[in-house]
């Protein structure tokens, strides 16, 4: 991998949520997610609140927040073994590794510090996301044609899993 200047990685912390919040303003951001623009705030909160349990990773680029990828642990131990994640990288800079770097890391960090044994990610084609997915080792286990539309247009639900061994 190319390094990517002044690139590094944090624990996200709740001061991040402007930028979430920031990277939300278009209605096209909540095309990639499964909530709505009257959830999006309401999501965002839940979105930064994992950082207080170190599961929120936030890339930057000379210190300054690029990207955001969460863990969402599940509570009950029945299905702690898995989790889902959200990642957005701010729009500017996108195409530079940073969505490779932030799911490569977001697998280690749900590998090794919380034990997990899966992690998933819920996308809606076309997801720009679904080249990094591929290049980390995810595999499509789920679709669901015309399952959401968006602006007119039928789009399929995907499922992706990264089996952490």
């Amino acid at each position: 991998m190319i390094p990517i200047p002044g690139f590094d990685i944090r624990y996200s912390t709740m001061e991040d949520l402007p930028y979430l919040q920031e990277w939300f303003q278009g209605d096209a951001a909540c095309n990639d997610f499964p909530f709505g623009p009257k959830e999006k705030d309401d999501a965002l909160k839940n979105w930064i609140g994992f950082s207080k349990f170190k599961a929120s990773l936030t890339g930057l680029i000379d210190n300054v927040p690029c990207a955001i990828g969460t863990l969402f642990l599940m509570p009950y131990r029945k299905v702690a073994h898995h989790c889902s994640f959200y990642l957005i990288v701010d729009p500017k800079h996108r195409k530079k590794g940073i969505g490779t770097s932030m799911v490569r890391n977001l697998l280690n960090l749900a590998k090794t510090r919380f034990r997990l044994e899966a992690v998933h990610v819920e996308v809606y084609e076309p997801a720009p996301i679904v080249p990094v997915l591929v290049k980390t080792g995810f595999e499509e286990i789920v679709r669901q044609e015309n399952f959401v539309k968006t602006n007119g247009v039928s789009r399929a639900r995907l499922i992706w899993e990264h089996a952490l061994k």
